[in-house]
């Protein structure tokens, strides 16, 4: 471990020295000397490239990609052996299951290898990713499918039945891959048993390369689509902002591999860096076992969602001397001034907020060598400018509560989403004036320091997950004891918030033992969409609040869960 931390130390260096530079092509495009390319590929532009440096002897002997489940197993990939493999998935996607640029292909894996080696093989096919938590229900798979038009699915033995549930009602589901030892009538098992002999596809920098499902306040989950450029080429231009590695640095973050987090953190912006990716298959959220990963192996940065940094602070971290540890991010939702302070005081390591939305990226972020202001979440990405704006768009003077929104006119910035795909409507919607807005309230102080004051809607955001009221309803509804429903956000001190519902009870169910029956709503819910959206607060109510023409308030019933009221 000395040696190979020495051996860092000096390729840092290098790095430094700038003998290692991926970046310096498109110096003369962050100086606005030159237009963005019309053509660009991550695989061929970024990946092959780090893998011809890699060849040439002129990178560390790091890993690219470094995975463990903590049971023995182990996977390391250098970038060459990445490509190889890759290109390998490339031909089995095109040439056993037919797919060709432009087809749409449903990614629902936990955090095991083959979910980085598809996302590599479709952006050298041209097909579009669309990833999914393992957790989805056989209902969510289903609207998945349908809304998508996706022509392959790719899943584990655990969640096929589910999928085979659903399949007859999806015509344009044309092949279903399934990573599992076993097999399965109807699936084709996940293999690598073609030529590696692939040429990359050319595709332009706007061409969609995922999609990505955001839960709303109303209506079912948007399709919010990306492209080469908005997830690609964006690390390229924004460079050291939020994410500052070296090609001998290693980076672990925690996140689901459904979420833009895991694709931003744990795919593009530390491959740009041509650093190494550590993953830890993590079946469960497991303190213990983090941080004894965290001691174990060589990890230079860690990020995850605030959930994780409170579940950490509650152990004895005097026992605990992490091997490499410097660097810490935080994002997802508000992280709490005191676990900042705590994780502090017992480590010596700061905790550094990043602020970001499934339609952008990262917005805001504390970068290195920031001062941190508790409750901040920093300053703006230099891609986006970043404002605090009333309801008429007019842009608020500094210290004034506002929403907080980017300008999109007259030209859109790049990391933005290409559109909500097939919702012209909500595309609209999600502008006014010249700005995009987030949804999201704030403040923004004279050094350009942002702080998170509130969703300006009912979103609710637990543990990192986004939850739209509407989903966890519509499953509550479908119970026979459920007359109506209304659910909000409720504050929680290990998870920020939660879901709560309050019930309206049937008249038959008046008399049933309310502990059971809440048990039973929850387990009802876990079966009908996805676990982590079940309420895990429930008020059972005689009426819900309601405006004159009948709608819910639901505003009023969170106010008076944070005690606004």
């Amino acid at each position: 471990c000395v040696v190979m931390l020495r051996c860092r130390m000096f390729l840092r260096k290098q790095w430094t020295q700038g003998n290692l530079n991926i970046f310096s092509p498109y110096e003369s495009i962050r100086q606005g000397k030159q237009e963005i390319p019309k053509y660009f590929n991550f695989a061929s532009d970024v990946l092959d490239k780090w893998s011809e440096i890699e060849k040439a002897g002129k990178r560390p002997s790091n890993p690219a990609f470094w995975w463990i489940n903590g049971e023995g197993e182990e996977v390391k990939w250098s970038f060459e052996e990445l490509g190889f493999l890759s290109r390998k998935v490339a031909n089995v996607l095109t040439k056993e299951c037919g797919l060709q640029k432009g087809d749409k292909l449903i990614l629902i894996l936990p955090r095991i290898p083959e979910w980085w080696l598809v996302k590599v093989a479709c952006m050298r096919a041209g097909i579009v990713v669309i990833p999914g938590t393992s957790q989805l229900s056989a209902k969510d798979i289903l609207y998945r499918l349908q809304a998508s038009k996706a022509a392959c699915i790719i899943t584990t033995g655990k969640l096929a039945p589910a999928v085979d549930s659903v399949a007859s009602q999806c015509q344009l589901l044309k092949t279903k891959l399934m990573v599992s030892k076993g097999s399965r009538e109807g699936w084709q098992n996940f293999t690598e048993n073609q030529s590696a002999d692939h040429s990359c596809i050319k595709t332009r920098i706007q061409d969609p390369m995922m999609i990505f499902f955001t839960s709303g306040t109303t209506g079912s989950p948007k399709m919010t689509q990306h492209s080469q450029g908005s997830l690609g080429f964006r690390p390229l231009l924004s460079e050291r902002y939020w994410l500052d590695l070296t090609p001998s640095q290693i980076i672990w973050n925690t996140a689901d591999t459904g979420w833009i987090l895991t694709s931003i953190a744990s795919f593009f912006d530390p491959w740009v860096f041509g650093s190494c990716i550590f993953i830890h298959n993590l079946p469960q959220t497991d303190s213990e076992v983090i941080l004894n990963t965290l001691c174990r192996f060589p990890i230079d940065a860690l990020v995850g969602a605030p959930t994780l940094f409170r579940m950490l602070v509650q152990n004895d971290l005097s026992k605990y001397k992490f091997m490499s540890l410097k660097y810490c991010m935080s994002g997802g939702e508000p992280l709490n001034p005191e676990v900042m302070e705590q994780w502090k005081s017992h480590t010596g390591l700061d905790i550094h907020e990043v602020y970001g939305q499934t339609e952008m990226g990262v917005i805001c972020s504390v970068s290195k060598g920031m001062k941190i202001k508790p409750g901040s979440m920093g300053k703006a990405a230099p891609l986006y400018d970043v404002q605090i704006i009333d309801k008429n768009a007019n842009i608020l003077p500094p210290g004034q509560q506002g929403e907080i929104a980017i300008r999109s006119k007259p030209i859109r910035p790049l990391g933005f989403f290409s559109e909500y795909l097939d919702n012209p409507k909500k595309t609209a919607e999600s502008e006014r004036g010249d700005f995009y807005v987030t949804g999201d309230r704030g403040t923004m102080d004279e050094e350009g320091y942002f702080q998170f004051i509130g969703r300006d809607d009912d979103i609710i955001i637990s543990s990192g997950y986004r939850i739209g009221p509407f989903e966890v309803e519509s499953a509550l509804i479908e119970h026979p004891a459920v007359v109506e429903t209304a659910v909000v956000s409720s504050p929680d001190p290990l998870r920020g918030e939660v879901v709560k519902a309050f019930v309206v009870l049937s008249p038959t169910f008046s008399s049933t033992d309310l502990k059971s029956l809440t048990r039973d709503l929850q387990d009802h819910v876990k079966k009908t969409t996805a676990p982590y959206k079940y309420p895990r607060k429930v008020e059972f109510v005689k009426e819900l609040p309601k405006t004159v023409t009948g709608k819910i308030k639901r505003n009023e019933l969170r106010d008076k869960e944070w005690g606004r009221i």
